[in-house]
């Protein structure tokens, strides 16, 4: 599954009954924000409470898309969930930084290592198999 804004897209990735990975690649600022806290809040209402999100093509964050990060996690953490960000860039690492957002948003190199950081039964499979792949239409995403 994949949906998009002219300058935001969301992949699934893989998921599980608990948690879904999510590829987000493009800008996360005002112009996106509807749809962006909408299309999660679908994910989390479907029964997914942690998310994974690939931010590695997350191309612009400003305060807006931070707030928008914040607003998924305290909705997550109200269902005992985490929010987990992987392969964050430079600019994203530093806005995370200086706004004192690293604990509340914590960042993994990898989509592999972010899923060791919730409990086993509730990860999803990683990598997602050659199956998944076609389905999706695209190549998955290594750890």
């Amino acid at each position: 599954m994949s949906t998009r804004t002219h300058r935001l897209t969301i992949t699934e990735i893989t998921d599980s009954d608990h948690c879904a990975v999510l590829r987000v690649s493009g800008e996360l600022d005002q112009s996106c924000e509807e749809y962006f806290l909408g299309t999660l809040a679908a994910i989390v209402d479907a029964g997914r409470r942690h998310l994974v999100l690939d931010v590695t093509a997350l191309v612009f964050c400003d305060s807006r898309g931070l707030n928008c990060l914040l607003a998924i996690r305290w909705l997550l953490k109200r269902l005992d969930g985490k929010l987990l960000l992987a392969g964050a860039g430079r600019r994203l690492s530093e806005l995370l930084v200086q706004t004192g957002s690293t604990e509340m948003l914590p960042v993994r190199r990898t989509v592999g290592l972010a899923l060791f950081d919730l409990p086993e039964a509730e990860r999803p499979v990683w990598p997602p198999s050659p199956e998944d792949d076609e389905k999706e239409g695209e190549g998955g995403t290594s750890s």
